[in-house]
């Protein structure tokens, strides 16, 4: 059991290091800033964008790493 659980951690590590890592930044300096509040001013369908389910997904991987975390240290 210990070692499937390992697997899956390995499994989810790596997924949460590729969402993280195919994020746009979010700061871009001043015109980063004053962009930033037009594109969310202007912006539709915000929360159907690919950095929205991006983002979604990293927070739902961290989770899952976490829990897994303490379940796997319970165990040893």
């Amino acid at each position: 059991m210990e070692t499937a659980l390992t697997v899956v951690q390995v499994i989810v590590s790596l997924v949460l290091i590729a969402t993280v890592l195919f994020q746009s930044g979010k700061s871009a300096g001043l015109s980063g800033s004053i962009d930033g509040f037009a594109d969310t001013f202007f912006g539709k369908n915000k929360a159907r964008s690919l950095d929205a389910k991006l983002e979604k997904l990293t927070g739902i991987c961290a989770v899952v790493f976490i829990l897994l975390t303490f379940v796997l240290a319970m165990l040893f």
